[in-house]
């Protein structure tokens, strides 16, 4: 929805995607992340003269993966090309990307609107290219300080269609994309430490135009809050100019998180001003059919689809199939735990509750729980068999946290499994029976709101161990019995 009835905002998103490659994107430099300084950097990332550098295959099967899962067409020769500019943390003084020949165009994504609907978004492009290295504001009170560990760190920008029209589509947009880097392995999404970074093009125009307004650029923004306020202020910003009667001018922009606002950061360059011309170092990227289909065979399935099979094949409501396929780590740990239990329900109750409860009060990934599938089906079989109360698997769950033992052996070690044998049960009920007759009396002409009190003075006697419900039919079997012996002894 736009911020203001008579326009609508026009918003289209470049991502930027780190990809989890172990070395970088032209040199042999390890891609690690929180390394001292400029450690990770040799002759060919550090821009020196004379050096050459060497395409990492693993960055363009990476690339691919992308483009095949957003439907995009692959360019069977696309080429590197240099985006000249001159910052600090750019030693060379250009980039190695790609301008004509993209390796992936075309393609699209879904997003679910607040309403329940989906939308298509377009892909334009998915190039691939180098990361530049970081400059650093804070660190000295007199001087910006450059790290340069980032240089040659190998990215994909993916560059939407102008579909967007608000800032939670642009939030859904981006989530989705962070969805399926993740799915696909091929980046960590990590948006706090600048594996996944967004700039957005915005403009805005009456309703019922066709006419693009004037853009303006939105630059690294690193998380979605950041992204829906930015483009929230942004809107406003151009429609109150345009109210005015004054231009929107075309420029560069950073989001103050502080202030809360957009500052220009420098006047918007066109394409012309990189001086794009091809890389001549770089051999063109030839991919054909047989590539295609060995990158194919990698990919996993997708969230769509998993969320699809889980509820067909699990029988699980909508809204569970699309928590637990959220991530890729949390779908596989749902059915490793429903490879050992079929009460495939218990098993999302569980994760979707305790377990993503614990994943966000202590900010581990599943990949980190100590609790492993096939103790949690464990536990959920205790239940199955009536033989632990919800309570007391509850009470087992924390136990299993910090103690790696299978769960009936906790039940038996803190004597929480119930009984649900008549045997053990019926004494019980026949002493409290007669240690009360003033109340079984009392309940016999019709204050039957004392069955509670029965069946608490059996659940004592047991020490909690018996079984709620059997203690319940047995009590009233119990109080049938008497009530006929006392009717015929009238």
């Amino acid at each position: 929805m736009s911020l203001h009835p008579d326009y609508e905002a026009v918003i289209g998103l470049e991502v930027h995607a780190q990809l989890l490659t172990e070395s970088k994107v032209f040199c042999s430099c390890s891609t690690a992340f929180g390394e001292a300084p400029n450690t990770n950097v040799c002759p060919i990332c550090l821009g020196h003269p004379g050096v050459l550098p060497v395409l990492n295959e693993k960055a363009v099967e990476f690339a691919l993966r992308m483009g095949l899962a957003t439907h995009c067409r692959i360019a069977p020769r696309s080429w590197f090309a240099r985006k000249n500019y001159f910052y600090p943390d750019l030693p060379k003084g250009y980039q190695i990307s790609q301008y004509e020949t993209p390796l992936c165009s075309e393609g699209w994504v879904e997003i679910e609107l607040e309403d329940g609907t989906r939308k298509r978004i377009g892909i334009v492009r998915i190039h691939l290219e180098e990361d530049a290295g970081k400059s650093l504001h804070d660190q000295d009170p007199y001087h910006t300080l450059v790290d340069l560990n980032r240089c040659g760190v190998p990215l994909i920008e993916i560059v939407s269609a102008p579909d967007l029209r608000s800032p939670q589509e642009a939030v859904a947009y981006l989530m989705k994309i962070r969805q399926l880097v993740r799915y696909l392995g091929i980046c960590d999404g990590n948006m706090e430490e600048g594996s996944l970074r967004c700039d957005a093009n915005v403009s805005v125009r009456r309703r019922g135009e066709e006419r693009l307004g004037t853009k303006t650029e939105i630059k690294n923004m690193n998380s979605f809050r950041f992204v829906e306020r930015a483009l929230a202020y942004e809107i406003e910003r151009q429609i109150r100019l345009l109210e005015a009667g004054l231009p929107v001018v075309q420029q560069t922009l950073l989001w103050d998180a502080f202030r809360m606002e957009t500052r220009p950061m420098r006047t918007k360059e066109q394409a012309h001003d990189y001086r794009y011309f091809p890389e001549p170092d770089l051999v063109p990227i030839r991919v054909t059919e047989d590539v295609l289909e060995a990158v194919r065979r990698t990919l996993p399935e997708m969230p769509e689809q998993r969320r699809e099979r889980f509820m067909a094949q699990y029988g699980l409501p909508e809204y569970d199939a699309r928590i637990l396929t959220e991530t890729r780590e949390l779908a596989d740990y749902y059915e490793a735990t429903v490879a050992h239990t079929k009460n495939y329900k218990a098993a999302s109750n569980w994760i979707m509750t305790q377990v993503l409860r614990v994943l966000n009060e202590r900010s581990m990934p599943i990949t980190a729980f100590p609790i492993e599938p096939e103790r949690l089906a464990g536990l959920i079989a205790l239940r199955d068999r009536d033989v632990l109360s919800s309570s007391a698997a509850q009470r087992i769950f924390e136990v299993m946290l910090e103690d790696r033992r299978d769960p009936e052996t906790l039940a038996r070690e803190l004597n929480l499994l119930q009984v649900s044998d008549d045997a053990a049960i019926e004494p019980l009920v026949e002493a409290v029976l007669d240690e009360h007759p003033a109340e079984v009396q009392a309940y016999l002409r019709g204050k039957t709101g004392l069955l509670g009190f029965f069946i608490g003075q059996v659940m004592r006697a047991s020490q909690g161990k018996a079984n709620p419900q059997r203690t319940r039919e047995l009590v009233l079997r119990k109080l049938q019995a008497r009530a006929e012996i006392d009717g015929s002894a009238a």
